[in-house]
């Protein structure tokens, strides 16, 4: 199914308040904050969202429909988003915009080589530069008329997302943590914590990042990990 095909209803034409109304954005995210913020901004845009949390759950959804805009994290837990955005970018017919995503500077280079249209850098808080993103990249017949319509506002994602994150990396924690296991946790937690402003967490994730780097025992940083999410996993019941 074209969730951007001739037979998609839209209510209405997008417009000032509503730009994005009548597309479809399948967000590739395993973070549920992040998803969270995403969900908040296609709401207050009029853009529909569906969500796949990594490539295999991506491709499994592509087979089925297609979007208008796909965001593809650049880092996903089964492997990088460069994988899925070469292919959608030699994919027939083609989506109208392929987005990569990432607070990793230096992984926007990565996505524009393997075919990306554009980059958006995370944290995403302001809904002017996510509109606008999108919006200049669509094909001229599926904009509102003119750019200018494009309104701001913070968008402030549910705690409670943070909090079902902290869950996640605990049950990814809890199995073998060999380097690949540990090599996403680092970036999971040092991305989503430095969204939600934990910098406390963010921190310990770049120290557990920098020493799986260089080659140096991980036992004292992942235990210090660890520890921070079950603390805040306690803030969570406590809630």
């Amino acid at each position: 199914m074209d969730d951007s095909g001739p037979f998609a209803t839209s209510p209405a034409l997008p417009n000032a308040t509503r730009p994005l109304l009548g597309q479809t954005i399948l967000v590739v995210e395993d973070s549920r904050y992040v998803c969270d913020a995403m969900r908040l901004m296609c709401m207050h845009s009029g853009a529909r969202i569906r969500r796949a949390d990594c490539l295999k759950s991506a491709r499994r959804h592509l087979q089925i429909y297609r979007p208008s805009v796909i965001v593809v994290d650049m880092g996903l837990p089964d492997g990088s988003g460069d994988e899925l955005i070469a292919e959608l970018d030699q994919a027939a017919p083609r989506i109208s915009v392929i987005l990569g995503m990432s607070g990793d500077d230096g992984t926007e280079a990565a996505a524009m080589k393997a075919g990306a249209d554009g980059f958006l850098a995370k944290p995403l808080t302001s809904l002017a530069y996510f509109q606008k993103s999108i919006l200049e990249l669509l094909p001229e017949d599926r904009r509102p008329g003119g750019l200018h319509a494009v309104r701001d506002e913070v968008i402030h994602p549910d705690p409670m997302a943070y909090q079902d994150d902290m869950a996640h990396i605990a049950d990814v924690l809890t199995g073998p943590t060999d380097n690949r296991t540990l090599d996403y946790v680092a970036q999971f937690l040092r991305a989503v914590a430095r969204d939600a402003e934990d910098m406390v967490l963010a921190e310990a994730a770049q120290q557990l990042a920098a020493s799986q780097s260089r080659g140096a025992p991980v036992t004292a940083q992942t235990a210090r990990v660890a520890g921070l999410v079950q603390n805040r996993l306690k803030h969570r019941e406590a809630i």
